[in-house]
């Protein structure tokens, strides 16, 4: 674990350290050293060049390649599980060699593989190109992750601020990114999708071109993981074990975005046309009101009491669809429990999520922080796997409308229990 000096010191700083004043987005990006910036710029990048391709894929390879409905979604199956399911494996080669030489195969994998699915036509060589593509994001998505969580927890020690407040400013470019990769994206299908992936690929040559010139090969702060142990450190670490299980509650829920919400946006309004407007509601409450929710939670909660908040806040969400549903409203008044769901969901990720990636690295080993940030993702992402097929099953047993949210209320309610305790946590929000 984190060496008992630094988790007292972060103990420490959860009781006494006074509030930080209120910093701009502008105040606090000014703050940040060369590196973090770099790091937000990077995730700002990889969303814009990941959105402008992958949301139109399942249509292009259905419709131009001709490929099967069951297959189309066997090969968008592929290629979460060789980014999220992989991501343990990314975490471990930047322990063992460093930050720079992974992100920059990483950038170097998804060049190729957007280039490959540009040209893909066969259907063994479209399989190929999302392994690739997947495989690219478990690299440097880790290895990114981990050295904003470890940068964050730096600059609250010199005392800026809360940690959390950092972790909100990546998350924010990430929607952004999500946000503007979509327009781009399609904008070039108007030309075709081979120009979108080329257009993503190109994305990627100027991260790689932009780590080659800016990312520092040694990194001062960063301890490089023991030979041995590896992931079987995971399995003995139940702190850690319990984090990911609640963060994973926390993906099960936002994954409803895609499976529960669309079938009641499909009852009220009679089309799912109202869902872009909800996933747009959700991103721009993330860009304008996620640094705000960031700053008062780090003003007033720890990790743990900030996540369970934002927890107990998806938590009702689902409970406004499940309360609402047996009234059977239609029309602009049907959509107002899914708007309330969104808008609840939305609230609660801004605490859950800088929380967590705050969190890991008092609960890492030293030296190992890619290791545990990359398995953050594939243990949460594994009960994600189980919980979406065990919501898709009880969305068809036919029961009244409102179970399957109530369901995913209560169990969204119950990840609070399983975060580690106070006093364990070792820093403050």
């Amino acid at each position: 674990m984190t060496d008992p000096a630094s988790r007292a010191l972060g103990r420490r700083a959860s009781r006494t350290t006074p509030r930080a004043p209120r910093q701009s987005t502008w105040r606090l990006w000014k703050e940040l050293s060369p590196l973090p910036r770099l790091l937000i710029l990077t995730q700002l990048a990889f969303n814009i060049g990941f959105y402008a391709v992958l949301p139109f894929l399942a249509e292009h390879l259905g419709t131009a390649i001709g490929m099967a409905g069951w297959l189309v979604g066997f090969v968008l199956g592929l290629r979460t599980f060789s980014q999220q399911g992989l991501f343990v494996v990314g975490g471990l080669l930047v322990d063992r060699w460093g930050v720079r030489p992974v992100v920059l195969a990483g950038c170097v994998l998804r060049i190729a593989g957007f280039a490959w699915l540009g040209y893909a036509e066969a259907t063994w060589s479209v399989i190929g190109a999302v392994l690739v593509i997947g495989f690219a994001a478990a690299l440097f998505s880790p290895a990114v992750e981990s050295e904003v969580a470890r940068q964050a927890v730096d600059w609250e020690a010199a005392g800026h601020g809360a940690r959390t407040r950092v972790l909100a400013l990546f998350s924010v470019a990430g929607q952004i990114g999500a946000f503007v990769g979509p327009l781009l994206g399609g904008l070039l299908l108007a030309v075709d999708f081979r120009t979108a992936c080329l257009a993503g690929a190109a994305v990627f040559v100027l991260v790689l071109a932009g780590h080659l010139w800016l990312m520092p090969r040694h990194i001062p702060g960063r301890v490089r993981a023991p030979q041995r142990g590896g992931a079987r450190v995971l399995p003995r670490d139940r702190r850690f074990l319990a984090l990911c299980c609640a963060y994973g509650s926390y993906l099960l829920a936002y994954n409803q975005l895609y499976l529960a919400l669309p079938d009641e946006v499909q009852r009220a309004a009679g089309s799912q046309a109202p869902l872009s407007w909800l996933f747009a509601l959700s991103s721009v409450l993330v860009v304008f009101a996620q640094l705000r929710v960031t700053g008062w939670a780090g003003d007033r909660l720890d990790l743990r009491r900030s996540m369970t908040a934002g927890l107990l806040l998806i938590a009702s969400g689902f409970a406004v669809v499940a309360v609402a549903r047996p009234a059977g409203w239609t029309g602009v008044a049907g959509l107002l429990p899914a708007a309330g769901f969104v808008v609840l969901l939305t609230v609660g990720q801004m605490l859950v999520v800088p929380a967590a990636r705050a969190w890991v690295p008092d609960l890492a080993e030293e030296g190992r922080i890619g290791l545990y940030t990359g398995a953050l993702s594939s243990v949460s992402g594994l009960i994600v796997l189980a919980g979406s097929a065990a919501t898709g099953f009880l969305l068809d047993l036919g029961l009244p409308a409102s179970v399957p949210w109530l369901v995913l209320a209560v169990v969204t309610a119950l990840a609070v229990t399983l975060l580690p305790r106070r006093g364990q946590e070792g820093s403050a929000a």
